[in-house]
Parts: structure tokens; sequence; C-alpha cells
């Protein structure tokens, strides 16, 4: 694969996902999780793919980055803040996840609080020099991965 040329920050188009866009959202999903931890998800593809098709994507505040009509990255937004925020491997550090969370924040402009696993030193980066602070740190029991956590909360 050929490293994408680099990006501006106005060549960001964010938008509302629609349940069409499950099978690209689903794609970037799991080519993150899988480039970025050694162990598996707690899920087969195919069933990742099934409830983000059927879940995610029609009933979740699910937002998508494009660049030239490709999503390069997918965030969902629950109750507390950020459930999933995943941006395609080729395509970090280019100021997309930034721009997702400036979106977020605007949209829970009260807070945000989200999860990553302890072990995600890339995510724990960004999400700190975003404002982010360590609330809780968990042992894996409480996901279905089984991995040590870290709860993140942010605070305007």
């Amino acid at each position: 694969m050929t490293e994408p040329p680099p990006t501006a920050a106005d060549d960001i188009t964010i938008r509302r996902a629609v349940p069409a866009d499950a099978p690209v959202v689903a794609d970037v999903y799991l080519a993150a999780f899988k480039s970025t931890y050694d162990f598996p998800l707690a899920h087969t593809d195919e069933e990742c793919r099934g409830w983000l098709a059927e879940e995610v994507a029609p009933r979740m505040e699910t937002w998508v980055a494009e660049i030239g009509g490709r999503v390069v990255a997918m965030m969902v937004l629950d109750d507390a803040g950020i459930g999933h925020l995943y941006v395609d491997p080729p395509w970090h550090r280019r100021g997309i996840g930034s721009r997702l969370m400036e979106l977020a924040k605007r949209r829970r402009p009260g807070g945000l609080e989200l999860f990553t696993f302890q072990v995600n030193h890339r995510a724990r980066r960004f999400y700190e020099w975003h404002g982010f602070v360590v609330a809780m740190l968990g042992d894996g029991s409480g996901n279905e991965e089984g991995h040590p956590d870290v709860l993140y909360r942010w605070r305007p």
C-alpha cells in the first residue's frame, strides 16, 4: 500500500455516517484495532461488521472523516462521550483525529469520557494532548478483551 499524500486540515470532510457507510466504517475499525494491538478483538471480523451495520451506523451518533470521498476515520459518540475513535493507520498524524476530537467537544460541551487500553500509548498521548486526564485504571475485568484499560475524562 502506498503512503497517502500529506493532508491539509481543509481537505478533511466530517459528516454523520449513514447506514451505507457501515462496511467502510468496519474496515477502518478493524484495520486500526489490528495494527495497534497484539491481542485479538473479542469478536470475529464478521461479528464486528454485523454490529457496526446493525447497531452502530443506524442507531448511534456515528461520524466519519473523509478525504477525497474516502472514509479514513470514524467516531461514535455516546451519552458519556466517545465510544470509539479510530483512524485508518496510513492516515495517522495528519490532524484527522484532532478534527474529530474538536467535533466531540462541540457535541458534548459539558465534558467527555472514553476508555482505551493501557498499552495504547499513541492514543493515550493523543487524549492527554487534547486535555483528557486519567480518571481510573482498570484491570481488564470491565471489557470483553480482558486487557487493562484506562478511563479518561475531559472537562471544559
